[in-house]
């Protein structure tokens, strides 16, 4: 169960969400968040997923889904550019 903060977030953001059925898109999982937000969201989308989940724990999610995961659901260059953003405002990136 997602906190309201992050409900009324997913609310703000549904339609990157659109093929999750309606009833669903409140519980998605943080790593599900992440996961779209980083993808498919523009620039304030991402402030606030920062501001709502701090950067180090958006940092977290993405490294382990990314670099420790055989399941790779993250585009390239998205890969790229948050791993190298990640390395510079996240002091214990990459994690072990």
């Amino acid at each position: 169960m997602n906190s309201p903060e992050i409900t009324e977030f997913i609310k703000d953001y549904e339609h990157l969400f659109w093929y999750t059925p309606k009833n669903k898109k409140e519980n998605i999982s943080l790593e599900f968040l992440v996961e779209t937000i980083l993808n498919y969201g523009d620039l304030d989308a991402v402030k606030k997923l920062f501001n709502l989940l701090g950067i180090k724990k958006v940092a977290e999610i993405f490294y382990k889904a990314t670099f420790n995961s055989e399941r790779r659901n993250y585009f390239k260059p998205v890969i790229n550019y948050f791993d190298l953003y990640f390395k510079r405002h996240v002091p214990q990136y990459p994690f072990s």
